[in-house]
C-alpha cells in the first residue's frame, strides 16, 4: 500500500487524507468511510450533506475527536487527532475547536439564562489563557439576544435556542466551529434564521465552519457543500455549479440521477479529447468487444 503524503496545512485548518473508517459488524467490518479526501481552507464555511446513513455524521465524529480514524489523516487546526489524547481533546473542545451539538439544550445550561449560558462557555479557555476576542455582552448584542438575554434557555423556542447554541460554541473564540444538523428540529422560518445566526458566526470570527446536514436547502446556502454517499465524498457544489469528485483510486461517482438510469455493471467507454472527459455507455457488446 502506497503511503500517504503527509498532509499540507499551512493554509488549511482541515485536512483528510485517504481516510478510512470501519465499524465491526455480524458479518466482517462494515466501511463507514473509505478513502476520504477534504481540504478546508482557513476560514472557509462548508456544508457536508447525504442522507442517514451516508458517513457525514462519521467524519464530524473524526473532526471532532470522539473517533479516531481506522486509517488515514485527520487534522483539525493543526493537530493530528488520531495522536490527541482525552484532555488534549478536552482542552481543543473549550479553545480551538467549538463543537455544535444536533439537539440545542445539550449544548446549553437549561435552566441557566441565555448571558449566563455564554459566560460559562469561555470558562474553560479562560482557564486555559486562551484569547477571548469578545465578552458575553458583545455576543448578545451581535446576535440580538438582548430579549431574552435574562431568561432561562428551557423557556425558550427551538429557534432561539439553537440561536443561543451557536452564540455558545462561538464564545470561546475557536479557530474551527463544526455544527451537527443545526436546523434538523427546525421550520423554514428558524431554519432561514439559524443560516444567518452562522453567517454572523463567520463574519464575526472568521472561524472555519462546517456544517454536517441532510438539508439541501442549508447547503445551498453557504458557499462550498460536498455531497458525501456511501462513505465517500460523491460531488461538490461552489457557486451554484456542481462538480464530481477523483477520489485517491481514481473512482469518480456519478450524480444519483445519472447513476439511476445505469444498472451496476454498465459498461462505459471513457475518451479524452481536448481535456473533455467523455463517458459512453456500451450498452450491447459481443464477446469480442464490438457492438
Amino acid at each position: 500500500m502506497t503511503p500517504l503524503a503527509e498532509p499540507v496545512t499551512d493554509t488549511a485548518d482541515v485536512v483528510c487524507a485517504g481516510v478510512v473508517q470501519l465499524y465491526p459488524g455480524e458479518e466482517g467490518p462494515i466501511v463507514a468511510l473509505r478513502n476520504v479526501e477534504l481540504t478546508v481552507e482557513n476560514g472557509e464555511m462548508l456544508a457536508i450533506v447525504g442522507p442517514s446513513g451516508s458517513g457525514k455524521t462519521t467524519l464530524l465524529s473524526l473532526l471532532s475527536g470522539m473517533l479516531r480514524p481506522t486509517a488515514g489523516k485527520v487534522i483539525v487546526a493543526g493537530h493530528d487527532m488520531a495522536h490527541v489524547g482525552d484532555r488534549g481533546i478536552s482542552k481543543l473542545r473549550s479553545t480551538e475547536l467549538g463543537l455544535l451539538l444536533q439537539e440545542p439544550l445539550h449544548n446549553l445550561i437549561p435552566y441557566a439564562t441565555t448571558l449566563d449560558n455564554l459566560a460559562f462557555a469561555q470558562r474553560g479557555a479562560r482557564r486555559r489563557g486562551w484569547a477571548l476576542r469578545w465578552d458575553p455582552d458583545d455576543l448578545v448584542e451581535t446576535f440580538g439576544l438582548q430579549r431574552i438575554a435574562s431568561r432561562a434557555v428551557y423557556q425558550l423556542s427551538a429557534g432561539e435556542q439553537q440561536k443561543v447554541a451557536i452564540a455558545s460554541a462561538l464564545a470561546p473564540s475557536p479557530r474551527v466551529l463544526l455544527a451537527d444538523e443545526p436546523t434538523c428540529q427546525l421550520d423554514a422560518r428558524g431554519r432561514e434564521s439559524v443560516i444567518e445566526s452562522l453567517r454572523i458566526a463567520h463574519e464575526l470570527s472568521g472561524a472555519t465552519i462546517i456544517v454536517v446536514t441532510h438539508d439541501s436547502a442549508v447547503a445551498e446556502a453557504l458557499p462550498r457543500a460536498l455531497a458525501i454517499s456511501h462513505g465517500v465524498i460523491a460531488s461538490e457544489g461552489r457557486g451554484g455549479r456542481r462538480f464530481a469528485v477523483v477520489n485517491r483510486d481514481g473512482t469518480v461517482q456519478l450524480p444519483a440521477e445519472v447513476a439511476a438510469r445505469y444498472p451496476a455493471g454498465t459498461l462505459f467507454h471513457v475518451s479524452v479529447d481536448d481535456n473533455v472527459v467523455q463517458l459512453r455507455p456500451e450498452e450491447h457488446l459481443d464477446q469480442d468487444g464490438t457492438t
